[in-house]
């Protein structure tokens, strides 16, 4: 069993706050010394399904997790903060967990598309102290434009990656992947979900429940965190 907690996190502006989630074991799961902080895409916000999903799938199995609401999502608002904005929010709300929560300063950042690109982003100037990063559809590139990738701060993390990507992500073709991947400094894993598009829907015709590919995202996840 895993418990549901709405917290509210100040950022450092000292003007506004953003709501999160956090999942945790009940009963609490002793000799582990990991948390995860998940974030977001462009176009949902916390709540979103596969997100929910995961939390409390890795809260079961003893990891903490929280996640959380950008600004932008926070006063219902349609389009992104400032990159400056993102990267700020992700940083606070990143530290106000490490600090209730410490574990050794052992914590994973993840993220689902924008949530993931600015994590990475982040990591890479040093400013996002993640002992691992997890990507949940990155934005490699904007649909149509395979050949503008955004790739360049990925080059700067030394850090563990978990790319998950799915056949149908017209945010990432998987040969521009492959390419980026292969020429990282640090460790890496890619877990490819066949038939999934960039939110890792299906199609109509695809025989699968919905909820199998968030299954096999979470025991992906789970056998790398493990």
């Amino acid at each position: 069993m895993t418990t549901t907690k709405k917290v509210t996190i100040p950022l450092s502006d000292g003007r506004h706050t953003v709501s999160a989630i956090l999942n945790t074991a009940v009963p609490a799961k002793n000799g582990r010394s990991e948390g995860m902080v998940m974030a977001h895409g462009a176009a949902n916000d916390m709540h979103n399904e596969l997100l929910a999903y995961l939390a409390e799938g890795a809260a079961a199995n003893g990891i903490p997790t929280l996640r959380f609401n950008f600004l932008y999502r926070e006063m219902k608002k349609k389009s992104p903060d400032t990159q400056k904005r993102l990267e700020q929010t992700w940083i606070d709300v990143f530290g106000w967990f490490s600090d209730r929560y410490g574990m050794g300063g052992n914590i994973i950042a993840a993220g689902k598309s924008l949530g993931a690109r600015i994590a990475s982003q982040t990591a890479s100037q040093g400013r996002l102290a993640a002992r691992r990063l997890v990507f949940f559809g990155y934005p490699l590139h904007a649909p149509g434009k395979s050949h503008k990738l955004r790739d360049q701060h990925l080059y700067q993390i030394q850090v563990p990656m978990l790319f998950f990507c799915g056949t149908r992500d017209v945010f990432c073709r998987l040969d521009r992947l492959d390419k980026v991947t292969a020429n990282l400094p640090g460790s890496w894993q890619k877990n490819i979900i066949a038939g999934a598009d960039h939110s890792f829907g299906l199609t109509k015709a695809d025989p699968r429940p919905q909820r199998a590919v968030y299954t096999e995202i979470l025991e992906a996840l789970l056998r790398w965190i493990h």
